[in-house]
């Protein structure tokens, strides 16, 4: 087999560029700042312009406390003005703001069914102005999500679908491909003993269930703190902080 020439590799390299923007824009990423998980992600972190898909596990179906935390941190490391869309009024601003996103850039929309849910979800997409739209749904077809991906990609702005169900029975829909470039669910875990008495940073077994163009991965993580950024627990890294959490340009 000949060896590719200069030309060959220059023009897949141009191939793969064009891959990596939308609308000619450069796609953009927001990294973890965790090298277990970034290095999971094409791009280094999470696609902004993108859709991305959150569940909790377990009972967390219904409560889904932790994978609103996780979103919650994920959202506020935009840095901007934040629009979360649903239907029950269970959401606690002082838990989000634990997990990294700020009440003055908090703006909350309460639908009455996910219908209007979904609207307001691309709506908020469309508008521009948003660094994050997070809408609450249970149900989530190709077609609805591939709605939400194009409105996504026309501004730049992170969608995340936090997945909820009534009942554990429904969560099944879970399984059924969207459009979204990665799919993720967050379950709570008991967090080891303290060696000293205090409070316990909340650990959370997450899995990574889907991703374009890469493969899948579970990680035990310690929550979101205040500044949104996730961790490796002590007994799993080396305590060192990584300095990736800002936004990432593709490169080529």
């Amino acid at each position: 087999m000949p060896a590719p020439t200069r030309s060959t590799l220059a023009d897949l390299r141009a191939r793969i560029r064009r891959l990596e923007t939308v609308d000619g824009r450069e796609r953009t990423y927001l990294p973890f700042g965790v090298r277990e998980v970034d290095q999971r992600l094409p791009g280094g972190g999470l696609a902004l312009g993108s859709l991305h898909e959150v569940a909790g596990g377990g009972s967390g179906a219904i409560d889904g406390a932790a994978a609103a935390a996780f979103c919650a941190g994920i959202a506020g490391r935009t840095g901007g003005q934040v629009l979360w869309c649903l239907t029950r009024s269970d959401l606690f601003p002082p838990g989000v703001a634990q997990a990294g996103l700020p009440p003055d850039r908090l703006m909350r929309v309460t639908a009455d069914d996910e219908k209007s849910v979904l609207l307001a979800f691309e709506e908020g997409l469309r508008h521009g102005s948003l660094s994050a739209v997070v809408a609450e749904v249970g149900r989530l077809d190709m077609t609805a999500s591939r709605r939400l991906q194009l409105a996504a990609e026309s501004t730049g702005t992170l969608a995340l679908a936090l997945r909820r169900w009534r009942r554990e029975t429904e969560a099944g829909d879970f399984g059924q491909p969207t459009a979204a470039r990665t799919k993720w669910r967050v379950s709570e875990v008991l967090p080891e003993k303290l060696s000293v008495a205090g409070v316990a940073r909340a650990r959370w077994a997450v899995e990574l269930l889907r991703v374009q163009g890469a493969e899948c991965a579970d990680f035990v993580l310690e929550a979101c703190d205040e500044q949104g950024l996730v961790s490796l627990p002590a007994v799993l890294g080396d305590g060192a902080a990584s300095p990736d959490t800002g936004i990432w340009r593709a490169r080529a």
